[in-house]
């Protein structure tokens, strides 16, 4: 895992993200600073509670778009490469590879992959 992190002044620089308390605020620069070199976290519970938010405040990221959530309890930052550019001889990918094919990005935003089904074997 890098030693640095970079938070986009496009993602935090924002009315949207200004108008989430204070405590959810903190709670995204903290997990921006945990997460793995692809933005993915597996403690976002005990991140939380290590720097005194509440459930609330996950729930309001991922309600406002900054975190999306797996059926693992897994959650990644979505706008990970918007924030983060790690030069490849100290990139380190996920562990955390079922999820990660869950995803695609667009823009720099991480978003879930919509797997169209057309009844063709």
């Amino acid at each position: 895992m890098a030693q640095r992190r970079m938070f986009s002044l496009q993602v935090i620089d924002t009315d949207k993200f200004m108008d989430l308390p204070l405590s959810a605020r903190l709670l995204y620069y903290e997990l921006g600073m945990r997460a793995d070199d692809d933005g993915f976290i597996a403690s976002v519970k005990r991140i939380s509670r290590t720097v005194g938010c509440n459930p609330s405040d996950i729930e309001l990221l991922l309600e406002k778009g900054y975190l999306l959530e797996f059926d693992s309890g897994v959650m990644v930052i979505r706008h990970w490469k918007l924030n983060n550019l790690i030069k490849g001889d100290r990139y380190h990918p996920t562990i955390y590879k079922k999820e990660r094919e869950l995803l695609y990005v667009e823009n720099g935003v991480y978003d879930f992959d919509e797997i169209v089904d057309l009844g063709f074997e």
